[in-house]
Order: C-alpha cells, then structure tokens, then sequence
C-alpha cells in the first residue's frame, strides 16, 4: 500500500466502493453509502494530508465477504446493540453464544444505505430492516444518519479551548436515529436495540487512549471481555483511565453510565495525533443494552463507552490491527412511529507533540 495520505486512501476506496466526499477547505470526510454510510477516514490537510481512519485495505480489495463479521474498517460505523443475552441482535434463538453461532446482521455489516441529501459539507443515508432478536422478537427498524462537518464556530461551541498556532483539525458529527417501524411498544420483555457507534484507528508503539471518568461507589470498569488485561497495559486513577492502544494485545474495557462523562480519546505520540469523541448523553438515563456473550443477569445493565485495542487470536491471525473507540444510546424503550438519536463527534488534531500534550491536558483536565 502507498503512504497513508488521504488522497491515496479516497482513491483506494473509490476502486472499490461508492463515495460521498464532504469537504469545508482542505477539511475532508469521505464517507460510503456501499457500506451504511460510514466514514471511511478523514483529514485536516487535503489530499496529502494524514488519513485517519483504519482501513481494511486486503478485504475491501478481495471483493468477498466472510462469514460472521466483514471487518472492512472505518472512522465512524453505524452498529446495533446487544451483540449478546437474550435479547442479542447476533446470535439466533436458542443457539450457543459460541463464535461458530455469531453473525453480524447484513443490515450493519454489508448491506447499502440510500443516501437522501448531499451539500458541501453534510450528507444523510436512510435504510430499514426487519431483525429477529435472540428471544425470538421481530424488530421493525428504520434507520437514518446524516454525517456533517463542523466549522471553526461550531467547534468553539462544542469544545471552548484555544487552538495553538500549528494545530490543525478536522472535526465531523454522525446524528443517528432509530426509529419503531413495528406495531408493538419495545420494553424490557420484547428487548430494546441500542445504538452503536465504532471507530477504528491506526494504532502505534506510542499512543495511549484516555478516558476521563467520574467515581460511582456501586459501579466499575468491565475488563472481563477478552480476559484481563495486565496493569501495565491500563492504569485507572480516580478521574481517568489510561489504556495502551498499540494493536500488540486484544483486550476490550467498558464504561458504565455511572460512571461516564462524554468524552474519550487518544494521544498517539508516533504519528503526532490527538483524537477526541464527544457524544450525547444524558446520565439520567442508566439503561444500557448488555453485549457479554452469555445468558445475562441483567440484559440492561452495559457500558455506555467501549475502547477496543487489537492484537493477535489464538492462532496468531489477526484483524487489524487497530484500536477503536465506542459509543452508545440508551436502550431504545420505543412506541411504534418513536425515534431515539444518537449523536457522535470525532475531532482529530495534529501538529507538533508538545502543542498536543498541551491540548490533551487543557481538554482532559489531566
């Protein structure tokens, strides 16, 4: 693969791919209808600048599709909850929550989006579904995103901080809705989607993600996904959690609401990089759609933000790798012709290192 520049991404994905590109000035997000309407990557510097999304590029070049899941990558990727209990959109009635039994559904993981409107600097995609969840429910969905780009004004509204000079960014929104297309309220006993929003980054020897969090006595950090992870990979201090995201180790944590604020990121210190994710939330709403993969006490006890960083299976095959940060809506409690939405800011900044380590601890209060 040539250098990892935008222009080389955009016409890599263009071989392949339908695309959208919104653009404000050398700001660029190219986005996929082919794939839900995903950000694929993004950049602060036009077609020679950084490109910051992870790209598959041997799956999407293959032209096949695997079984269970097509990892194809992408900076902001529409995905529903739970992916496990017993109200799991991934695993069918009365199977084992076992990787043979997985499967993502093709309405988040193959399938096209229409898009509905398209101008400079916004573009919005639209799709409906019918899933069938674990307990045997059938869900009527309708989904629409639109993607924006934000301006100087608009970002100053959003994070009130001084920008040093040498410091560029780019910064863009996903406004995802979830819509009751059914005849039946969702509750606790029919099982209530989520919304889910992933991004996947390009990981380096020197990049640590950060999330700041608020003590909660009766809450903890999940840890338990992948198995433990080591102290020397994610140390928690009583206001931030600090995790390696170098593709070297699988490993997944989860943040409860209790305990969120909205607001995580990464600071690679090897390619000069500081992203940010902001997002909607309300922390009076506490049910959260549970994505273990087991029959759950509590299916509506889960985490609100999730930080994955890859590394090699069993076998020594791996998918990336990558590191990705996540973010989801409250369980979708919907009357027929209801709409829950969900919002997510990615902000990437790059520049000098010293002027990043400066905006990370003016950010995250570090």
């Amino acid at each position: 693969m040539e250098s990892k520049t935008y222009g080389n991404d955009r016409r890599f994905i263009e071989q392949h791919l339908d695309t959208v590109e919104i653009a404000l000035g050398e700001k660029r997000v190219l986005t996929t209808p082919s794939l839900q309407g995903r950000v694929v990557t993004s950049t602060t510097a036009g077609e020679g600048g950084y490109s910051f999304g992870w790209i598959n590029y041997a799956l999407i070049s293959s032209g096949k599709t695997l079984p269970h899941c097509n990892n194809f990558g992408g900076e902001d990727r529409f995905w529903l909850g739970p992916e496990g209990g017993q109200h799991s959109l991934f695993f069918r009635s009365g199977s084992d929550f076992s990787f043979d039994d997985w499967q993502t559904p093709a309405v988040i993981d193959t399938e096209a989006w229409a898009v509905t409107e398209k101008s400079e600097a916004l573009v919005s995609f639209r799709k409906e579904a019918l899933l069938q969840n674990y307990g045997g429910t059938p869900l009527a969905l309708g989904f629409e995103r639109r993607v924006r780009l934000l301006d100087d004004a608009q970002l100053g509204e959003m994070l009130p901080i001084s920008l040093p000079a040498g410091v560029d960014y780019v910064a863009f929104e996903s406004e995802n809705r979830l819509t009751n297309r059914g005849d039946f309220e969702w509750n606790r006993q029919t099982g209530m989607p989520s919304i889910w929003i992933l991004g996947q980054f390009t990981p380096s020897d020197d990049n640590t993600i950060i999330i700041p969090v608020r003590p909660a006595a009766d809450s903890t950090i999940n840890d338990a996904y992948f198995g433990k992870i080591p102290a020397d990979r994610l140390r928690v201090t009583d206001t931030a959690l600090y995790y390696t995201g170098d593709g070297r180790m699988r490993g997944k944590i989860g943040i409860p609401p209790a305990m969120t604020l909205p607001l995580c990121g990464a600071l690679d210190r090897q390619n000069g990089t500081l992203t940010l994710v902001r997002f909607s939330f309300d922390p009076k709403q506490t049910t959260y759609v549970n994505s273990m993969w087991e029959h759950q006490d509590d299916p509506f006890r889960g985490d609100v933000i999730n930080a994955y960083n890859d590394g090699p299976l069993d076998d020594g095959s791996i998918m990336g790798p990558f590191y990705e940060l996540e973010t989801s809506s409250p369980a979708a409690n919907l009357r027929p012709g209801q709409t829950l939405t969900h919002r997510h800011t990615t902000i990437h900044f790059k520049g000098e290192l010293a002027l990043l380590e400066q905006l990370a601890k003016q950010i995250f209060s570090l």
